[in-house]
């Protein structure tokens, strides 16, 4: 397997910071940041995560097939449960105005009507009060930047962007070989930046999403990522 490409952080793009025509946020706002750095269209993210140009390699497909097996889970309670009333859609970009991050989750949940409001306005971004639940899975390159960052960690991550704004649950599937296990961040506390509540279920252990969800996905098959690449 091909070793992942290193992300950029903030120490390699403050030359090409200065550069910028306008601020990282509105240009990705506008959709314009990637052209700007140059970055190839090959599935390369780039995101603004504690006020940070991140960008990150396509994910691999044991990545991808973690997604899809919670997407799985989710159709699946749709098309059985006409009542059920959640829709799930992949690598949508959500605007963090309020602390000028953007983000593009994994896997977004949202309510079948704010599905609908997002489908009928054709939003190209949509923004967090319209989310119940978001998903992100690790890759060696995004890992630190998708965890609780900790007290050795001064820059913010996704962990504290997604909590700042309100979002209710956060589900972290950490396919990093010394973790291997998927947590569900509740109660956050927009003031401080956290979620204050959590549990966590070791790979091959299903992953009981409680109420209003009702969902249990089953992890047999996940594995972590190799080591070395």
């Amino acid at each position: 397997m091909t070793e992942e490409s290193p992300k950029v952080s903030t120490l390699a793009t403050v030359h090409h910071r200065r550069e910028l025509p306008d601020t990282p946020y509105n240009l990705w706002m506008r959709d314009e940041l990637a052209d700007v750095l140059d970055l190839p269209h090959d599935g390369t993210r780039v995101e603004i995560i504690g006020g940070e140009i991140i960008v990150s390699p396509g994910p691999d497909y044991g990545h991808n097939a973690v997604i899809r097996g919670i997407q799985q889970r989710i159709f699946a309670a749709e098309l059985t449960d006409p009542s059920f009333p959640w829709r799930c859609i992949a690598t949508q970009d959500v605007k963090l105005s309020d602390i000028h991050d953007g983000y593009i989750p994994d896997l977004c949940v949202l309510s079948e009507e704010n599905d609908r409001r997002a489908r009928t306005a054709q939003l190209k971004k949509v923004v967090p009060q319209m989310l119940e639940l978001v998903v992100e899975v690790t890759s060696p390159s995004t890992a630190c930047d998708d965890r609780n960052p900790g007290p050795r960690r001064s820059a913010l991550t996704k962990w504290n962007g997604y909590a700042r704004v309100g979002v209710p649950y956060y589900l972290l599937v950490d396919r990093d070989p010394r973790a291997a296990r998927t947590t569900l961040f509740t109660t956050p506390d927009a003031a401080k930046g956290e979620y204050t509540e959590s549990v966590n279920w070791a790979f091959g252990e299903p992953v009981k999403l409680p109420e209003p969800f009702g969902l249990e996905i089953p992890t047999d098959i996940w594995e972590p990522w190799q080591q070395g690449g």
